[in-house]
């Protein structure tokens, strides 16, 4: 089942508990939380506390992406915030599979998330152990910014997920929309990370539907 998950980096930040309850009005079931400490991305974002404050108010999946240095020393913290999902970068780890198995441990789903520039090759010997990939769709750190046709890297990974672990998700981040949604399905992704095309729009429920429709 494809998933829209809306990205609260393009929320607006003065009425949070609002827009998230407007979003699972509208349909989505998953929730995107996009952790950035202006180390491994130029701009900062927020930390466990905002997502645990936003938890009690929300019954949607909450998938938080740390795009963030050293993540192992906040995993912990993040799982306890309430997370679903703790995503980290490849390019941020030197011992991913420990990453990955800290992750596991907190009782929480696993997800590595990869550059639009980093190679498949990074998880020939993790994605046994992940419940979901990650691919970037543009340079990690801001919103709004223009897709990166990575539809031949998405094919290839789901090519290697059937074969190794189909169970894997994959989700994509960065320029979706009713036009891109369709080509990174029709590649192979199930999760789709939808910010100013959700967020950006005044009706979040049409803007949910329109990117469902046009799948």
């Amino acid at each position: 089942m494809i998933q829209i998950a809306p990205s609260l980096l393009s929320a607006d930040f003065s009425r949070l508990q609002e827009e998230v309850a407007e979003i699972e009005q509208g349909g989505a079931q998953w929730l995107h939380l996009d952790v950035m400490d202006g180390h491994f991305v130029p701009n900062i974002t927020f930390g466990p506390g905002l997502i645990k404050a936003l938890r009690p108010h929300s019954r949607l999946f909450f998938d938080v992406h740390l795009m963030i240095e050293n993540p192992d020393q906040y995993i912990a913290d993040f799982a306890a915030s309430g997370a679903d999902m703790i995503t980290v970068h490849a390019e941020a780890l030197r011992h991913l599979h420990r990453s990955i198995q800290n992750i596991k441990a907190q009782g929480v789903k696993a997800g590595v998330a990869l550059n639009p520039a980093t190679s498949l090759s990074v998880l020939d010997y993790i994605l046994p152990e992940v419940d979901m990939v990650l691919l970037m769709s543009v340079n990690p750190g801001f919103g709004g910014q223009k897709f990166i046709d990575i539809t031949e890297k998405i094919a290839a990974l789901k090519a290697l997920c059937l074969k190794i672990n189909p169970a894997v998700r994959i989700e994509i981040d960065g320029g979706i929309d009713p036009v891109t949604a369709p080509r990174v399905v029709q590649a192979g992704a199930d999760v789709l990370v939808a910010g100013s095309a959700v967020f950006g729009k005044p009706d979040r429920a049409a803007a949910i539907a329109a990117i469902m429709n046009s799948l």
